[in-house]
Parts: structure tokens; sequence; C-alpha cells
């Protein structure tokens, strides 16, 4: 039977690994396949040997590190099997594309969000910088919605973690919430006691989104703090 090692390898991209060595500085065990591709090989195996697999796969590759997330968002199984799997994973995030990629794929939180809710509230106020970008992303992905709108933006007001990942993953996350709640956010942001930097990102981001008119641009732009 051909390994997971030798099927990632299978699937590497030279060119592929050159592009995302420069969007993660740092991480040196890249093997470059695409993203697409692991999410395929992540299925197959969560539906072939469900969790078994994870015995199998190694922190070898920043790859086979990512299909470890990929294959326990996929996992149909109840809460008590997934979320202890995914409590073991967190503190294997190092980058945010580890970090993203997994809660993209975190199945369970649409099938059960209230469960999920419950287990990702701790996260938000870690000391480590990728476990609060977890905490946060979560929210992004699956709470900006009419249920949870104003105690999302009151959980990202207590993000205390201030490492540039988990800083810009609160500006994205209100820049989100500004798309889909854009008086609820602004009125927000204009009394929230956030820091220069992560305020001023939220705001640009939201400004970069496409869903934005050219109105709620320019009422953006003159809401951004100045520099003292």
């Amino acid at each position: 039977m051909i390994s997971i090692k030798q099927r990632l390898q299978a699937l590497a991209e030279p060119d592929y690994r050159a592009f995302q060595a420069g969007l993660l500085p740092g991480v040196d065990n890249l093997l470059g396949v695409r993203l697409p591709s692991l999410r395929r090989l992540a299925r197959e195996l969560a539906r072939e040997e469900g969790a078994a697999c994870l015995s199998r796969l190694t922190e070898d590759s920043f790859e086979e590190t990512m299909l470890q997330g990929m294959v326990i968002g996929c996992l149909p199984d109840r809460p008590e099997t997934v979320l202890p799997l995914a409590a073991s994973f967190v503190p294997k995030i190092t980058n945010w594309s580890l970090c993203d990629s997994f809660c993209s794929g975190f199945k369970l939180a649409a099938r059960c969000p209230g469960i999920v809710w419950d287990f990702v509230l701790p996260y938000l106020s870690s000391e480590e910088e990728f476990a609060a970008r977890f905490g946060v992303v979560m929210l992004l992905f699956y709470y900006v919605d009419n249920d949870h709108i104003d105690r999302v933006l009151e959980l990202l007001g207590t993000v205390e973690q201030p490492g540039y990942y988990a800083r810009m993953a609160v500006a994205w996350a209100l820049s989100v919430c500004y798309v889909r709640f854009p008086e609820k956010t602004l009125a927000w942001l204009e009394e929230c006691r956030l820091d220069d930097f992560t305020y001023n990102k939220a705001l640009q981001k939201a400004v970069e989104s496409r869903c934005v008119t050219p109105a709620q641009r320019g009422l953006l732009r003159s809401k951004k703090r100045k520099a003292i």
C-alpha cells in the first residue's frame, strides 16, 4: 500500500512550493501540495479510515500536519469524538495557513453550532497567538449571524493576545461583521477600546471588501484613527 507520505510527494509541485514559501516565512518543511488536493485526500482518508488514519500522520511536513487538521474537520463522528481531536490539534498550529484551513473545514461547527461555540470560547482568552487566532477565525467563519453578532462583537473586544496574527484575525473578523451588519458593527467600533493597529486594520479590511459600497468606503476611511 502506498504510504501517505508517498502520496503527498506525488502531489507536490516545486513551483507551488516556492510560491508557498513566500507566503509562509519560517516554514521550511513545505512540499508544495495545493489545498484542493489536500482536501480531497483528507476526505478520502476520513471516509475510508476515519480517525484511525491520524495515527499514521506525523508533522514531518507542513502538508502532513495540515492533513491532520483537515481529516479531523471531515470526520462525521459525534462531538465527543471530534472535539478532543480538535483540542489536540490546536497546539500544532504554528502559522495562519494551518489555522485558517483547519477552521474553514471544521464541519462539526455547522452540525452542532452550540456545542462548538462552547468549545471555541476559551481559546479567545488564550495567551498563545495561534490558539487565540483559532478562536477568532472560528467565530468569523461560523457565528457572524443574527443569533450571535452582538456576542461576537463583544467577544472580539476582549481578545488581548498581542501577536500580529491574532490581531489581524480580530481585524478580519470585524471586517466580516461590518459587511454583514454594517450599522451595528460601525456603532460598536465607534465605542470600542481596540488598540489603534487592530482598529485601523479592521477598517482597512472592510474597505477592501468587494461587498462594501463606495459610500461605505468613504465613511470607513473617515473613521480611521490618526497617529499621534
